[in-house]
């Protein structure tokens, strides 16, 4: 038979997988079913230890720095105390050196952003550098293998810096609160390390994948550039946002997930996670606190955190919303409390929208191949 005439056949590893075809199985209810399966703690001690760890730095570099002269600067400690989230199933010399790269990142964040405002550049400016940011430190974190929460905490740092009035000494401030807070928790860290449960062949603790190569490194920054760029964009000159940094997370969280399924399942839990907490803090403010009931409210919310976020992304949620609220009211004074809470929500629907959209047009075909098996397998479990 001539070659012409041999039937051609396809195989799972060749196959074209269409995006309707990806778009069904991302709306399976399968995929809902996914999202709020709650996990078992793979260390009960490990995962309190954690909360009690970043909730003991924020509280006392909350504190150290509101009875400083710089107590304007206090939302800057709450900051730099969110380094002490790394590394948490890392053995000790491994912790203490991730620990000491976010604090430096985290620091260099605040440093760079507010040096561009102070240098004039325009709003549209600083959103495009604030997007390449989150490109860049995604590919740091998947790189350096730094695991969760990955470049959040890092572009969190970032957009604080966007807004408000910078001179050269507000620049010098910041930068230095955020890193002693940044300090202050890589010592808690290092010095309560002996309570931890260690790394070892009986405990099965959660690794950090291989690094995929260079180049599908590159195409999920480009992706994240993209969806955070647009994210950013639309709530800030379509809908006035006064805090476009959300909605850039919302979709940095989404595409910096490995696969599709797993972008999916983030953007359903940080929608619903994200929404329960925006109204838990706006039950906060609505009693006016002051700064001592901010700061044990943060401290609280803080450790609550870290205890439940490795059972389900959408209880973490819950209680990672409210912190990064009540830290934006003290770090950013000019956004009116009163917005705080509707802008956050209306980030949250975007963003995650927004960063779903571009990781599925911008999908590779083995994304959608991979994708295509697991529904298929799963159908055959289920027949």
């Amino acid at each position: 038979m001539s070659q012409s005439n041999q039937k051609q056949t396809t195989t799972p590893d060749t196959a074209e997988i269409g995006l309707l075809r990806t778009v069904m199985h991302l709306l399976h209810g399968q995929q809902v079913k996914s999202c709020v399966y709650v996990g078992k703690l793979p260390s009960f001690r490990n995962e309190c230890l954690a909360g009690a760890q970043t909730g003991l730095t924020a509280v006392l570099a909350l504190i150290a720095v509101y009875l400083s002269p710089w107590s304007d600067m206090v939302g800057f400690a709450g900051i730099g105390s969110l380094i002490a989230l790394f590394g948490r199933f890392e053995s000790r010399s491994g912790r203490n050196r991730l620990l000491l790269q976010a604090a430096a990142i985290q620091t260099l964040s605040v440093l760079l952003v507010s040096s561009a405002k102070f240098a004039g550049l325009p709003e549209a400016g600083l959103l495009l550098l604030l997007a390449l940011l989150c490109g860049i430190y995604l590919f740091i974190c998947v790189t350096g293998r730094y695991g969760a929460p990955g470049p959040l905490i890092f572009v969190f740092a970032a957009g604080s810096c966007i807004g408000g009035d910078v001179t050269q000494q507000v620049i010098l401030e910041r930068t230095l609160v955020t890193g002693g807070a940044a300090l202050l928790g890589w010592f808690i860290c290092i010095s309560t390390a002996f309570l931890r449960h260690p790394p070892s062949a009986e405990r099965n603790f959660p690794q950090v994948p291989p690094a995929p190569p260079v180049s599908h490194r590159l195409i999920a920054s480009t992706r994240t550039f993209i969806s955070t760029a647009v994210a950013m964009f639309i709530v800030r000159y379509g809908f006035d946002a006064h805090y476009p940094a959300w909605a850039g997370m919302g979709a940095l969280a989404v595409t910096q997930g490995a696969y599709l399924h797993v972008s999916m399942n983030r953007a359903m839990q940080r929608m619903a996670g994200t929404t329960i907490g925006a109204m838990m803090a706006w039950g906060v403010l609505q009693f006016e606190p002051n700064i001592w009931g901010l700061i044990a409210v943060i401290g609280v919310f803080q450790t609550v955190t870290e205890m439940v976020i490795g059972k389900n992304y959408a209880l973490g949620q819950m209680f990672v919303a409210p912190t990064a609220l009540l830290v934006t009211h003290l770090a950013a004074p000019w956004i009116p409390s009163e917005t705080l809470v509707p802008e956050r929500v209306l980030d949250t629907v975007i963003g995650p929208c927004i960063g779903m959209l571009v990781a599925v047009i911008l999908s590779t075909m083995d994304d959608r191949r991979y994708l295509d098996k697991l529904r298929k397998s799963a159908a055959e479990k289920q027949a």
